[in-house]
C-alpha cells in the first residue's frame, strides 16, 4: 500500500548569500523550503522532495525536525543565489544565481498518495514541461509560475512568457503568480483579469500575490485579502511561504477562509527572517484581528 501524505512539495532547497547594505550572511532558502515549513506549521503531513548536492544534505535537518518527510536527491550542484539589498526597502534586491541544480525526473518523486504535489522551480528548467504530463497522471498538480517564467542568462534574471501555457495549464489544479510573473504571461497589470485569463487557459484555481494583498480566483469569483506586517525583515519567502499555508488550509477549508489564513500566517512570517516557525493560535490570532 502506499505511503500517505497531504502535501508533496517538490522544488531545489537552496543555500543563498544575502549582502544587506554591506553585511555578508547565508542562508537556506528555496521554495520547497519556505512553503514545507509553512504546510507544516499549518497542520498538514508533508513530503519534500529536492535536489542538491550530497555535501549539503546537513541543510535539510531542520525540515526534518520539523516533521517533514524529506526525500533528497543527491546532486552535482546546490543551487545557490546572491540577494543584495542596497537600502532598507526589501522589495528592491539584486539577484544573481551563482549555482543551479539539476532538473527534476519522473523518477525522484516517490509512489506515494497525496492530495496535492507543488512544483515549485527557481528557474525555467528545473521543472520540465514534460514532467508535467506524467505527474498530472499521478497526482493533482500545483505550480508556481516562477519555475517555468523566470530564466538566467550569466547569471543575470529574467522573466519571459511559456510557450506551453495554453497546452499545460489545463494540468493545473492549484497555480501561484507573483503580480509581475502575473503580468508576464497574462500580458495585463490587472491582477484580477490576469487570474481570469490564467484560468481561461485551464487551470482551476489561481493565486496572485503582490506587496500589499494576496487574490485567489476559483474560475468564479476572486477573493483577496491583505497583507499586514509590522515589518518586512522577513520578506524573502513571502510567496512560497503564502501558497504552502493556503494548500494546507485548502485541504478541509474553503476558498475565502484558506485564502485569510495564508494571508494572516504569511504576513507573520514576514516579521522574522527564515522560514516560518510561529503557531497554530498566533495564525488564528492574526486572523481575528484582521476580522
Amino acid at each position: 500500500m502506499s505511503l500517505r501524505y497531504d502535501l508533496l512539495i517538490a522544488g531545489h532547497v537552496t543555500h543563498d548569500q544575502l549582502i544587506d547594505r554591506g553585511k555578508e550572511s547565508w542562508f537556506t532558502g528555496g521554495g520547497a523550503w519556505f512553503a514545507s515549513f509553512a504546510a507544516r506549521r499549518s497542520g498538514a503531513a508533508v513530503l519534500t522532495v529536492t535536489r542538491l548536492a550530497a555535501a549539503d544534505l546537513a541543510l535539510l535537518e531542520p525540515l526534518r525536525t520539523e516533521g517533514a518527510e524529506v526525500r533528497a536527491v543527491p546532486g552535482a550542484t546546490t543551487t545557490s543565489i546572491r540577494n543584495v539589498f542596497e537600502t532598507a526597502d526589501l522589495d528592491r534586491r539584486k539577484v544573481t544565481l551563482l549555482a543551479q541544480g539539476e532538473a527534476f525526473r519522473p523518477e525522484d518523486f516517490p509512489p506515494v498518495e497525496v492530495s496535492a504535489c507543488l512544483l515549485t522551480g527557481l528557474f525555467r528548467g528545473e521543472i520540465p514541461d514534460e514532467l508535467l504530463q506524467p505527474l498530472s497522471a499521478r497526482f493533482p498538480l500545483a505550480l508556481d509560475l516562477q519555475g517555468v517564467l523566470r530564466t538566467s542568462r550569466d547569471g543575470v534574471f529574467a522573466w519571459q512568457d511559456w510557450p506551453a501555457k495554453s497546452r499545460l495549464l489545463p494540468l493545473i489544479r492549484f497555480l501561484k503568480a507573483d503580480a509581475l510573473e502575473a503580468e508576464v504571461i497574462a500580458g495585463t497589470s490587472d491582477r484580477a483579469e490576469a487570474a481570469r485569463r490564467l484560468a481561461g487557459w485551464g487551470a482551476r484555481e489561481v493565486m496572485i500575490t503582490h506587496a500589499s494583498e494576496v487574490l485567489v480566483y476559483d474560475g468564479k469569483q476572486s477573493a483577496r485579502a491583505a497583507f499586514d506586517p509590522a515589518n518586512l525583515s522577513g520578506r524573502t519567502g513571502r510567496g512560497d511561504t503564502c501558497f504552502g499555508a493556503y494548500l494546507a488550509r485548502r485541504l478541509d477549508h474553503g476558498v475565502g477562509e484558506s485564502l485569510a489564513f495564508a494571508a494572516a500566517l504569511t504576513s507573520l512570517k514576514m516579521e522574522t527572517p527564515g522560514p516560518f516557525t510561529g503557531t497554530m493560535e498566533q495564525v488564528l490570532s492574526r486572523m481575528r484581528a484582521g476580522g
